[in-house]
């Protein structure tokens, strides 16, 4: 069964006018179990994650400053959100969302988090719309829970995935791809194990044969036991905050073909859904409903 994680709180509301779509954490859902693609037993909700997790992957004092609300005002603004007691207990949920959906991919081959993909978050600060890691988060527990000795992070929303990389830097235990547009944010990148830094206005044909040449000889090479796959669909030539040229289709290959290598490599493998702006609320919902629907025929 595909187990995915959601709760409400993943659509907490932000002031009118913010350009991070929370609309979207609900209406995925209700579009995936009004066309049939999913029931609701296939969602669960997760809980606060326990600290202990945070702290194996985050600075202590960053991690009390946070949930003490004790940012500075130049530390909230590199965020992109207001900060909340809310907020921040939503980040924690959807931290305990991406382990428990790693501990569903061990069980059924793949699992999802509607939200997560917070590649922005580094060890000592939050960047980007992203407060904690849940990509290095849940690598580090599959790692230290004995559950993978070998993680591999695909990481191809249009946005380098900076705060993994440095999160990373020095774990061979973990092998950090990143696949983002070259002249994007962040304006300073770090070193993932591999980047592929793409120009701007590439297509889904372009996009796909790269993805391919270096995507496939990667599992060779790493010998993953687990995959934890950043799916963001800022990748389409819609969006607002993305440079690249990807159609829905192109989008939906992309994800297709990840999915399809981890099922005929047999390793489990979670998704967390990243970044997605385009202009149309619907084209947004409609790019990352693709990746469920491509999971329930692939793995199911």
């Amino acid at each position: 069964m595909l187990k995915i994680a959601w709760s409400p709180l993943y659509a907490h509301p932000l002031p009118k006018g913010h350009r991070f779509p929370m609309e979207k954490y609900n209406l995925l859902p209700e579009q995936l179990i009004y066309e049939g693609t999913i029931r609701e037993e296939n969602l669960f909700k997760p809980l606060m994650l326990d600290d202990k997790w945070l702290l194996n992957t985050h600075d202590p004092a960053y991690v009390d400053k946070l949930k003490g609300l004790e940012l500075s005002k130049s530390e909230i603004r590199r965020t992109g959100f207001p900060l909340s007691k809310e907020l921040v207990d939503r980040e924690i949920h959807i931290m305990d969302g991406s382990v428990e959906a790693c501990m569903y991919a061990l069980e059924f081959r793949v699992a999802m988090n509607i939200a997560g993909g917070t590649h922005h978050a580094f060890t000592d600060r939050g960047e980007g719309f992203c407060l904690l890691n849940d990509i290095a988060i849940s690598a580090n527990y599959l790692l230290d829970r004995g559950f993978a000795k070998q993680v591999l992070v695909i990481d191809l929303d249009v946005h380098q995935g900076n705060g993994t990389a440095e999160i990373f830097r020095n774990k061979p235990e973990v092998f950090t791809f990143s696949m983002h547009g070259a002249s994007n944010y962040p304006l300073q990148k770090e070193k993932s194990d591999l980047d592929i830094d793409l120009p701007d206005g590439v297509g889904d044909d372009r996009y796909l044969e790269i993805l391919d040449s270096y995507l496939s000889p990667l599992l060779d090479q790493v010998q993953p036991d687990f995959l934890i796959y950043q799916c963001g669909v800022d990748v389409l030539e819609s969006d607002k905050l993305g440079r690249l040229g990807l159609s829905l289709e192109g989008c939906k290959n992309r994800d297709k073909f990840v999915l399809t290598l981890a099922e005929k490599n047999h390793v489990p493998i979670m998704c967390c859904m990243g970044g997605g702006y385009s202009e149309k609320l619907s084209q947004i919902l409609e790019a990352h409903a693709n990746t469920y629907r491509l999971a329930q025929e692939i793995f199911f």
